[in-house]
């Protein structure tokens, strides 16, 4: 598959999103939000505190992103933010990935230990953002749970696992919450960072440390793969015009200082066969 770069210049670019006939992604080390027409020319960029990273949307359109580093959720309406959520005293790392439902329920992630200093991995929860801003716990003993999605039916949640090279299904209930418990795939080696749907319910991974995006079937075989070369992909996202457009988010290193020192990272797009499915 070709693989192009459509947009270039950035930090480190993660939590791509397909929304409203835009590309949004969380250039984290850098503090914005950008967001990008199909061929990846800008439109607008913002700032967000403590540095964005997962992003989804309201039924009223009001945009919910991450802080990192304040382990918050913001909600964005008329281009101000306010604190939708607070995770202070739930979240042991910094928050991070998310998925937002059709009701407007967010499913939130962290990393769960302090990954900058090199501290071991250890269990953390995922996090149930109801539309009024109230916190639960979701599910927990989870090893940094990231990247998620839910299925079209919107009746399963599908969370990449970082370190524990897996991806997690359950069931969400009509209540919003989380059961049946089970593992989608087991992907050996790779370490599943950002993740996207097709409408064949398989996953799209992107996998840093192999440098290449894996589409993962129920049961774990690896149906496909696409090359980043010398770039690591950390997330990636199905849109365009008819959601066949695979954008992926690259980086040549995760370091923070030298991200924002080099500013090599970038938004790669191809094409692929079966187009986007649920969500985000």
């Amino acid at each position: 598959m070709k693989v192009e770069i459509i947009a270039g210049g950035f930090a480190f670019p993660e939590g791509p999103r397909w929304h409203d006939g835009r590309l949004w992604f969380a250039d984290q080390h850098d503090g914005r939000v950008h967001v990008l027409a199909a061929d990846g020319a800008a439109i607008e960029d913002f700032a967000v505190p403590g540095g964005p990273s997962g992003m989804g949307w309201l039924p009223d359109g009001d945009l919910l992103v991450v802080s990192m580093l304040e382990r918050r959720l913001y909600r964005r309406h008329g281009g101000e933010l306010a604190i939708h959520a607070d995770f202070a005293g739930l979240h042991p790392g910094h928050t991070n990935d998310m998925v937002v439902d059709r009701q407007g329920r967010a499913y939130v992630g962290n990393i769960g230990f302090d990954f900058d200093q090199g501290a071991e991995p250890g269990p953390t929860i995922l996090t149930l953002v109801r539309p009024d801003g109230t916190v639960e716990i979701a599910a927990e003993d989870m090893l940094c749970p990231n990247g998620s999605v839910i299925t079209d039916d919107g009746k399963r949640l599908i969370v990449a696992e970082s370190m524990a090279g897996r991806l997690a299904a359950f069931d969400i209930d009509p209540d919003g919450g989380l059961s049946n418990r089970r593992i989608f795939a087991e992907i050996g080696d790779h370490v599943p960072d950002g993740i996207c749907i097709d409408a064949d319910d398989l996953v799209w991974v992107a996998s840093p440390f192999a440098n290449e995006v894996i589409r993962v079937a129920e049961g774990g075989a690896i149906v496909d793969r696409i090359s980043t070369g010398d770039v690591q992909p950390y997330a990636c996202m199905l849109g365009g015009d008819d959601g066949r457009s695979l954008y992926i988010c690259c980086a040549t290193d995760h370091d923070r200082k030298k991200t924002v020192a080099a500013r090599a990272g970038r938004i790669a797009m191809t094409r692929v066969a079966v187009p986007h499915g649920g969500r985000p």
